[in-house]
């Protein structure tokens, strides 16, 4: 916390200085693929009072993908100013799209992904207010076999929905090789826990409800040389009545090791997920061990395993809970740079016990991966080509 006062006490001393320096960046990616995928459906339909899951019938799907292989689509602008006293002024505005048809991504936000504006010092770190992504999301990117690929690596199992949180104050800061990061949000902005509602659309700043939809967490991450290591607890509030809060608790602690063209990635990811009674909706523990190779400087392989240990499950805050089968999934990546810029990519996944990236009723993920009826498994490929500007 001295850290953060002395950020703010930072800009008194920095208000009168002149001849301040800004310049803002126009940036973006756009990624797209085309898929196959076997044994897929619409999602299936969930009665969450008496807990019965009905598949649908379904098959093999051949399309364009339109939330980004390796990368979400987007456009953004990020600038700052300089204030004098090693004080800047910082901001980013970033908005993501699907390329197959043009829409907003986020639900028709422009700018969807990031929103927000703060101060940033030298020594002290950074203060940023508005739309943001918490820090596990922030720090697990670098201990993930595909460094977050949304096509098949199982982000929202890993993460859950509340990774990017409206109304947010964020500090981050460096120290050496250690790093902290730490968030608060006084409304997360979700609109649902897995399959239950959240009163007021997950708005949350509501007069009189303080914690409902509110959401809070931190890490530590020590990286020094070819190690690096991290630890992390995330929690979300959500309100699924107008008067009582959830939790959605998540804690994490990942490594990596790097020596020449190969990385080893390696974590673990505990999750505890109530309803407004204390009834546990899901409990589980996410495994996962990856590494990526550079067989060339123009060519990365990446490889990653998944394990979802699902230890109790309800599709609904009144339904019986079960221990369904623990799903699993493998994912390959090949991604050949032509330039700097450009790139185009393989990827490969298939998973058992779900719907590729563990899309199912028991995890409470639906990522557009539904299982066909009667199906136990489901595999994907997709060709694909991203650029970056």
């Amino acid at each position: 916390m001295k850290k953060v006062g002395a950020l703010i006490v930072a800009l008194g001393g920095a208000c009168g200085q002149a001849n301040a320096q800004m310049s803002v960046t126009l940036y973006g990616v756009v990624d797209t693929a085309v898929e196959y995928i076997n044994h897929a459906a619409s999602a299936p339909a969930i009665d969450t009072t008496t807990g019965q899951v009905t598949q649908r019938p379904g098959g093999n799907r051949f399309s364009m993908i339109n939330s980004g292989g390796l990368s979400g689509s987007r456009w953004g602008l990020r600038g700052s100013e300089t204030l004098g006293g090693r004080l800047s002024a910082i901001f980013t505005l970033e908005s993501g799209f699907g390329p197959d048809d043009g829409r907003s991504s986020q639900g028709g936000r422009l700018f969807g992904r990031q929103a927000y504006v703060g101060l940033q010092h030298a020594d002290y770190g950074a203060l940023t207010f508005g739309r943001q992504y918490t820090p596990m999301f922030d720090v697990l990117a670098d201990f993930t076999p595909m460094r977050y690929a949304p096509l098949y690596e199982p982000l929202s199992a890993l993460l859950g929905p509340a990774f990017r949180l409206d109304n947010t104050v964020k500090y981050s800061g460096k120290w050496g090789p250690l790093s902290g990061k730490a968030h608060f949000s006084f409304g997360a902005g979700h609109g649902s826990l897995g399959a239950m509602p959240v009163a007021g659309g997950g708005a949350g700043e509501v007069p009189g409800s303080f914690r409902d939809n509110s959401a809070y967490g931190g890490s530590l991450t020590y990286a020094s040389g070819r190690w690096g290591v991290t630890a992390i607890y995330d929690q979300w509030n959500p309100a699924p009545t107008a008067v009582n809060a959830a939790s959605a608790k998540k804690a994490a602690a990942a490594i990596s090791y790097s020596a020449g063209s190969v990385k080893l990635v390696a974590g673990y990811r505990w999750a505890d997920t109530k309803t407004a009674d204390g009834n546990t909706l899901l409990r589980d523990d996410l495994y996962w061990v990856g590494v990526n190779y550079n067989v060339v400087p123009a060519l990365l392989l990446q490889l990653g395993y998944y394990y979802d240990n699902l230890k109790l499950a309800r599709v609904g805050p009144s339904t019986a809970a079960t221990n369904p089968a623990n799903p699993w999934q493998i994912s390959f990546n090949a991604d050949y740079s032509l330039s700097k810029r450009t790139d185009v990519y393989l990827s490969l996944a298939y998973a058992r016990h779900s719907g590729l990236n563990f899309d199912s009723a028991w995890t409470g993920v639906s990522s557009g991966y539904a299982l066909a009826q009667g199906s136990n498994d489901q595999f994907g490929t997709a060709i694909g080509i991203r650029h970056r500007f």
